[in-house]
């Protein structure tokens, strides 16, 4: 569910060209023509992106990996809607990556080199996987990996961000350039109780698009009016 982005240039193309697949039989799910902006994907292309997430989690369980699910696959996860958001994104920490990136190779994944210097790319059964070492300009860090939840994805058990680092994550992304409230409200919405909404809002600080979400989701009564200190107000001096 990463929406920074632009094609990503195939850099190799590591072990044979049919998916080895991790563990039993199975058959490769096709990949589906991209969908209108805002169209719900049909319950066979979520299944897909199902599948190739647990077959990208048993991959880097099976190494030791330290990872975390993220993104709608993780909201999903949590007890969000089923309705996933086009790929599958995992976490890492970024002196990880390389050897992620090597562990998806063998497994017979195609992995791309994008433009970007904060994720790598893969295909698994035609889906997208995005593998992200940098979430919102912060780099993913062993305690936030720490707090991820052990959680069933389907019949596959594997690390999932915690609910507050997933909302963080999703919220500290808007900037000018993308801020596509109506992706992120759904899992609002589903996950409000289970997210430190006061740790979210001072790890956004006073960023503009953050702050328009959170009086959205207040204006919608999916979380409480801030009670704490408006950071555009000035504070008073402490007297010594």
């Amino acid at each position: 569910m990463t929406w920074n982005g632009g094609d990503a240039a195939p850099a190799r193309q590591a072990g044979p060209p049919g998916l080895r697949l991790a563990a039993g039989g199975g058959r490769q799910v096709p990949r589906h023509g991209p969908h209108e902006q805002g169209e719900p994907l049909p319950r066979d292309r979520n299944q897909a992106i199902l599948e190739a997430a647990k077959q990208v989690g048993t991959l880097l369980k099976r190494k030791g990996h330290s990872f975390a699910l993220a993104g709608s696959v993780a909201a999903y996860a949590h007890g969000g809607s089923e309705n996933l958001q086009h790929d599958a994104d995992f976490c890492v920490r970024p002196e990880d990556a390389e050897a992620v990136a090597a562990t998806l190779g063998e497994g017979g994944l195609a992995v791309h080199t994008p433009p970007e210097d904060w994720l790598i790319k893969a295909e698994c059964f035609g889906q997208d996987i995005d593998i992200i070492f940098e979430l919102a300009h912060q780099p993913v860090s062993a305690a936030m990996l720490d707090r991820a939840e052990e959680l069933p994805v389907d019949s596959v058990r594997m690390p999932v961000l915690c609910p507050t680092d997933l909302l963080w994550s999703l919220v500290a992304a808007f900037s000018e350039h993308h801020c596509d409230f109506g992706a992120v409200l759904p899992i609002a919405r589903a996950l409000r109780e289970k997210v430190d909404w006061e740790r979210v809002r001072r790890a956004c600080g006073d960023e503009p698009m953050p702050a328009a979400f959170f009086f959205l989701l207040e204006r919608l009564n999916v979380i409480a009016p801030h009670t704490g200190p408006d950071p555009h107000e000035e504070q008073p001096k402490e007297q010594s």
